[in-house]
């Protein structure tokens, strides 16, 4: 059982780990190959020049200002004090949000703190159930127990006091959150409403196009917005199945840069080629001159993108039945968006488009019909892995104790049972081994949004997000407290003997 000395040692271990990490960043921020990382819009607006333009050879890569150092803390405050207009305008509106979000928390659980500590503190710290437990039956509890509701005795009126504040604390949390989101919405409306035009507010994406023998996908988007939408339709471009021609477009552009990486080194020192290996990750293979290596490549490339973009032109089959509609003015975009547009609801089916660079262009290429499969089969799939996770959970949770350990190392009992390890082990052993298993996890549920079909990467991170929360709280919440809870009650009752069964008629 952990004590107040266990969460202390992991109270001390998390603090050291967070003020190393900001020392870290702290100091990276400051040296000058990363200044483009973390000052990028001064850049393009040209408020500041990259420090390894001239001075000292040194310089270029270290800054050796020291005041800079001492320095180091004096964003945070700046950042808190700047106007939330200005924020929004130096760093975006999600840099402004995400700073609430830290403000929502400090209003939320500074005032709950000081009340739970003046109020439901002294109701449990008062009574006497857990040191008469102990001593009576084979209770075993610590000084930290004796905070919680536990140390309170059955049937006591002091638990009215729990009842209030639990009330209370709700309250108190739905009113800050209200108010909070209230304001977050304005600061969007505001957002919106002061940002330039944008394609993508004039413009819807529809799918599910009905087939026509006698007109062209193209040729049946026009005519039906021409008939239905003829004061705001504007135009249309229809989908087509272009993710090969992506593939070899991304390819070329990998091709480019590297092109222009032995350009520049070429540049900097005209005495001598740059050459490169052409195996795996440069690592083996014919040696060759890179630049001209990569000129050839990249005209290769360029006649395979031209021939596929022929056959993408040219193939009927790779026209989709979906097309990106534009309007002349957003309210009519809005009301196409937001409306049904035929007697049959799976027919002419509308969504707002993402911006250019949101658009997830693989998923397009779908047929919408198979969209429901798809989803029910990721979503019986993350059924099973949410569940099924908690076998492993549950057996590394049962191993990341004391007594587990014990058992199953026997011969390292006298290192664990070193007070300083002994904390360590109880306070920080079991999240590090819960880590380890959801370091992929991420991954895996993107894997899986993608595999449902959702046509934007907000979406598609949207979704991920979504369920990743719902498998930390099914596996990190309940697992984590009903597996340790359920296998120490198995293996209590595995081991009673048979006299000790309660009989029953």
């Amino acid at each position: 059982m952990a004590t107040l000395a266990d969460i202390g040692v992991s109270a001390a271990l998390n603090i050291l780990g967070a003020f190393i990490f900001l020392i870290a960043f702290a100091i990276l921020r400051l040296q000058p190959f990363n200044d483009r990382v973390y000052f990028p819009k001064w850049y393009l607006k040209g408020l500041r020049d990259s420090p390894t333009h001239g001075g000292a050879f040194v310089r270029k890569f270290v800054n050796l200002d020291f005041r800079s150092y001492i320095r180091f803390l004096n964003w945070m405050p700046e950042a808190l004090k700047m106007p939330e207009p200005e924020l929004i305008e130096h760093a975006g509106l999600d840099s402004a949000v995400y700073l609430r979000i830290y403000l929502i928390g400090l209003k939320i659980f500074v005032p709950i703190a000081l009340v739970a500590w003046s109020v439901l503190v002294p109701v449990n710290w008062t009574n006497d159930t857990l040191d008469v437990a102990v001593k009576i039956s084979n209770v075993t509890a610590s000084d930290i127990d004796k905070l919680s509701i536990s140390n309170v005795p059955l049937k006591s009126q002091r638990f009215w006091t729990h009842v209030v504040m639990a009330y209370a604390f709700t309250f108190w949390t739905c009113y800050v959150l209200l108010k909070e989101y209230e304001k977050v919405a304005n600061l969007r409306l505001q957002f919106v409403a002061s940002e330039k035009r944008r394609p993508d507010q004039f413009t819807v994406l529809v799918r599910n196009v009905p087939p026509d023998p006698d007109e062209s996908v193209s040729e049946l988007v026009e005519h039906f917005f021409l008939v239905n939408h003829p004061n705001h339709y504007l135009t249309h471009q229809v989908v087509v199945n272009a993710n090969k021609l992506a593939k070899l477009v991304k390819k070329k552009k990998k091709l480019q840069n590297w092109l222009d990486y032995y350009q520049l080194k070429y540049s900097r020192n005209n005495s001598k080629r740059p050459m490169m290996k052409t195996g795996f990750l440069g690592l083996w293979g014919e040696k060759v001159d890179g630049i001209d290596y990569h000129i050839s490549e990249i005209e290769k490339l360029s006649k395979e993108i031209a021939e596929e973009r022929e056959r993408v032109v040219s193939d009927p089959k790779a026209i989709m039945p979906a097309a990106f509609v534009s309007f002349n003015s957003r309210w009519g975009a809005a009301v196409c968006a937001q409306t049904q547009q035929t007697r049959n609801p799976t027919l002419w089916l509308t969504e707002w488009a993402s911006e250019p660079r949101d658009v997830y262009w693989q998923n397009l290429a779908i047929p919408y019909v198979s969209l429901s499969v798809r989803r029910l089969i990721m979503g019986v799939a993350f059924f099973f892995l949410t569940f099924f996770f908690m076998i492993p959970i549950a057996i590394v949770q049962s191993f990341a104790s004391i007594e587990g350990i014990e058992k199953a190392v026997p011969f390292l009992k006298p290192v664990i049972e070193a007070k300083f390890i002994k904390s360590v082990i109880q306070g920080f052993l079991p999240g590090i081994a819960l880590k380890l298993f959801l370091i992929f996890l991420p991954t895996i549920l993107m894997i899986m949004s993608k595999f449902e079909g959702f046509i934007s990467l907000s979406s598609l991170e949207r979704r991920a997000a979504t369920r990743y929360y719902l498998f930390n709280f099914v596996n990190v919440f309940l697992g984590s407290i009903i597996a340790g809870t359920a296998f120490e009650q198995l293996n209590s009752f595995l081991k009673q003997s048979a006299n000790e069964y309660v009989a029953t008629d």
